[in-house]
Parts: structure tokens; sequence; C-alpha cells
């Protein structure tokens, strides 16, 4: 009988358990020792021996029988210097970790070049979906230059159920909290966080440049309205948390996370609670989109088992393994700052309901040449004020923010400011 390749496992939450129940399923796999936070912890986990346990994660990143290292805790630390050790002393690994990679992983794949290791990471950017090893091997031949995608379930939950309900944020983040959709503190999923390390990452791959997190341009979720989801659903769009990505022909980057209204032509409007999507588009292959469960306990540990087994496959055969999986470019993108992009916007202004408001409006809009698609004043409530929606042409964001200063100074109030979906 060939040899059994020995796993240990960091981390033994809701991924780490989906890990262990389905490596269970393979003879040539043995999972010799699992790092948890408390040793003592019930756990309801069908055939885990108890003495597999340790809370010394360092008993497995100094394990010489252990060939790989599956890291499902999150966060940067301890995770980093786990893994840099765990490299050192000669493991490949595999990680869940967005954070690690968007911030850190610059280090990590030169740490593990330097010790002839892989690091695999399909399960970081879109849980359930096969994404990272389609764009490194099948469309190798692409020149992909535009990427568009729902990567965090909590919002896109969040959204639709506005959307479906009529409800506003605050109500449905509750409930989304109660189900388990949403953690105690959500700040890393609704204000974008999550979604811009997983584009960070997704981007340069895709790009084969490095994408500094550090200017990802990132807007959460927490100022969309009921209101809007109902202007935008009139206006044939719906609101989405977009992740998006953009390298023009100068090999300049656009990267950022922000809502958008999405028309609902696209496939992404139609990506619904938990769901992820990721939509690419280059030469030759055209457009694609990749959909699935972008987390939860199996969809994960289906990609982290995905990336175990193929490193377990080559392990015999080569001792330079999976060569298309390595980090190939140390070129940092030119990053394009939000302020000097292109965009149509939709905006929901309150104002007076006096004559001229609409001219008024349209005259700062000129003023800072921004051409308008349609302006409409949708309702005036008791208070003698009006609800006026605005949906602009391209417009650089410089000047649409200068023209919202002028709007509010001139005694109204800007409720929404939000980008349109442009096709590019």
């Amino acid at each position: 009988m060939d040899k059994k390749i020995k796993i240990g496992l960091i981390g033994l939450g809701t991924v780490g358990s989906g890990v262990f129940k389905t490596l269970k399923n393979f003879d040539n796999i043995e999972i010799v020792k699992i790092a948890v936070k408390n040793i003592n912890k019930p756990r309801n986990i069908e055939g885990l021996d108890a003495s597999l346990l340790t809370a010394d994660p360092y008993e497995i990143v100094n394990n010489p029988e252990i060939d790989i290292i599956a890291e499902l805790i999150g966060r940067l630390n301890p995770a980093f210097d786990l893994i840099a050790k765990a490299i050192e002393n000669g493991k490949h690994i595999v990680t869940a970790n967005k954070e690690l990679l968007a911030k850190r992983g610059e280090e990590l794949f030169r740490i593990a070049e330097k010790y002839n290791k892989v690091i695999l990471y399909e399960a970081a950017i879109a849980g359930g979906i096969p994404i990272i090893m389609p764009i490194k091997t099948i469309l190798a031949g692409n020149k992909i230059n535009h990427i568009e995608a729902i990567v965090n379930g909590t919002t896109n939950y969040i959204l639709t159920k506005m959307d479906v309900e009529g409800a506003q944020y605050s109500d449905v983040l509750k409930e989304a909290q109660k189900l388990g959709y949403a953690e105690a503190d959500p700040t890393g999923d609704v204000e974008g966080f999550d979604a811009a390390y997983k584009i960070a990452t997704l981007a340069s791959i895709t790009f084969n440049k490095r994408i500094n997190i550090e200017n990802v341009y990132r807007e959460g979720i927490t100022k969309i309205r009921a209101e809007d989801m109902k202007a935008a659903n009139d206006l044939g769009y719906k609101i989405k948390l977009i992740a998006s990505a953009y390298l023009n022909t100068n090999g300049q980057a656009d990267v950022r996370v922000h809502p958008m209204l999405v028309s609902k032509k696209s496939t992404l409007a139609h990506i619904d609670y938990v769901t992820n999507a990721v939509s690419l588009s280059g030469y030759p292959v055209g457009s694609i989109t990749l959909s699935g469960p972008g987390a939860g306990e199996f969809p994960t540990a289906s990609s982290v088992v995905g990336d175990i087994l193929a490193i377990a496959a080559e392990l015999k055969i080569s001792d330079y393994i999976l060569p298309m999986m390595r980090c190939r470019h140390s070129e940092n993108a030119v990053m394009t700052d939000i302020s000097e992009t292109t965009n149509k916007y939709y905006i929901s202004i309150n104002a007076k309901n006096n004559k001229g408001v609409i001219g008024k409006i349209g005259t700062i809009c000129a003023d800072n040449d921004i051409s308008l698609a349609s302006i409409v004043q949708r309702c005036v409530s008791d208070d003698n004020t009006a609800d006026i929606t605005v949906i602009t042409e391209l417009v650089q964001e410089k000047n649409m923010q200068n023209a919202i200063k002028l709007i509010e100074q001139d005694g109204n109030k800007v409720n929404s400011l939000i980008r349109v979906q442009v096709q590019k």
C-alpha cells in the first residue's frame, strides 16, 4: 500500500470541521494532528479522536511527519508566523485566509519559493466556487482585463432581503444576525473589508500584477435604503455590493468594492441571498460567469480539500510541484485613484419643493461637466420636500463629488450616491 499523505489542520471551526469530515473519505490521506483554541470544547463531529487535538499549533508546524498543513483560523496573527515557519519546515500550505493573502501574501509567496513549497488558496476567494485554478490553468491563455464579482454572502443576503421585502438595512441586519448569516460584529462584511481582500487577491492573479490592498477603494452597504431599492427596481436595476477590477490599455488597475446599480439584464443582478458569483471578461474567451455557494462548512471545505488533493497527487511525482499554481509576478500594479475614475451615478436628493429646484440641480451638474440621463421628482412629503432621483451619464468621480457638495450647500440633502454599472 502507498504511504499515506500526512495532514495537519490548524483550526476546527465551521470550515475545519467540514474539511475533517470530507478528508475521512480518502484512504490516501491521514490527519495527524488538529490545532484548536479550546481542547476541552464539546464537538459533535463523528469519528473525531480527541487524541488528535492540540492547543499548540506549533506541534503541527514542527512535526516532521506532516506533508501539508491547512490553515483555517483566519486573520493575520498568528496565521502568518505559523505558515512562514511551516514552510521553512518543509510543509506545503493550503489556506482560506483572504486577509492574510491580501496584506502579506507577497511575503509568504517569496518564502514559499525560497523553500520550494506551494501555497494554494482556492477557498479564500469565493468559497466553493472554483476560480483560482481555472484562471491559472484552463484560462491561462486569456488576457482577462475585467472582473465583476459578488463575493460576500452576508451583504448579498442583506441586500436581497431588503429588495424582496422592502425592508430597511438595520432591520434586515438584525434578522441576518439571528439566523447566523451575519456576525455579532458585522463590520468586516458590511463595510466591504472581506470583499476588498478577495478582489485584491483575485486581481493580482488575473492581471499578473501585485495589487496593494491599501489602494483598493472600499465602500460598504450601511447607507443603502429601502427607498433606493425601490427606485433602482423602477429604473431597471438591482443594487448589489460589487467587487470589481479593471485593467486599462495602459496597464493601470482600477480595483474597488462598493454598492452598484446593476442592470436587470446582467447575470449578477440575479445572484441572490448567500450565493456568490465571479464574472470575467477578456480575450479570447469573451465573458464568463461562475456562481455557487460562497461560504459554509462543506462548500468551503470542497475547495480546501481540492487543494490538499492537488498537492498530494504531485508529491511523489516531482521535486517542483504545481508550477502553474505558483506566484509568477513581481510587478506592482499602478493603481487608479477613485477620484480619477469615470462612472455613471444614481443620486437621491431630498429638496424643498420650490420652483426651479430641479433647474438649480441641473445647473450645478452642468457647471461640473455632468450630463444627466434622467431627473425625476418622485413625490412630495408632508413637510413640502420633494424626493428627486437623478441618473447621470459618464462623469469623473471628482466632478461628481464637487457637485454633491454644491447641491447640499444649496440647502438640499443628498440621501444616496451609488455608482451605476457600465459595460466595459
